[in-house]
Parts: C-alpha cells; structure tokens; sequence
C-alpha cells in the first residue's frame, strides 16, 4: 500500500496504490492522519486509480477520513474506483455519505 499527497489552494489529495487490505489499511492510516494534521484541509480528495484491490478495510479507512473532514467542517469525496474497488463501494451503500466520481460523473 502506497499512499501519495498532493496539497494545493486547501485541497489535499490522497493517491492510493497497491492493495487496500487490513494490513495496508493499519499502515495508510498513520500516513493520512499525519497528512490531515499538517495540511489541515478544507476538501480531502481520495483518489483510488491506482488501487487494484480493496476490502471493508478500506471502507472503514475512508469512513475515518470522512469523520475527521466533518469535525472540522471539511468535505471529502473518492474520486476514480477502478472496476474492483467500485464494487466494495457500491456494496457498502457508501455513496450515500460522500460523493463518489467515475470517471467524470459523479454518484
């Protein structure tokens, strides 16, 4: 699990690569929260191209990236699921709570 920033005019972005499982999701956590504390930003982009493989480990990630932007009044979407970790995502309902774009498109 790799996990890239990229922080411009209050908008923080997280690249997520590699395989999204419990063991990545206990490594990513450490290197968003560290990111979150140093940017301190008012929109979160999570940014999964580059994930080839995710489980409910990776639901309960972003969750915790939601609830952190909504404590300090931040918003937070995903943005480019490939084909595999769009369907753990359509399976969780999680679009019900954030906004995720395919492609250009929106849910």
């Amino acid at each position: 699990m790799i996990i890239k920033t990229a922080y411009t005019g209050g908008k923080l972005t997280l690249f997520f690569a590699g395989e999204l499982d419990h063991h990545g999701a206990r490594e990513a956590a450490e290197t968003i929260e560290d990111a979150l504390d140093e940017y301190l930003p008012r929109d979160c982009v999570i940014d999964l191209a580059g994930l080839s493989f995710m489980d409910s480990s990776g639901i309960a990630l972003i969750l915790r990236i939601l609830r952190r932007m909504n404590r300090t009044g931040g918003r937070a979407w995903v943005e480019n699921p490939g084909a595999q970790p769009l369907r753990v995502l359509d399976a969780s309902g999680i679009e019900r709570l954030l906004p995720v774009a395919v492609g250009a498109q929106r849910r």
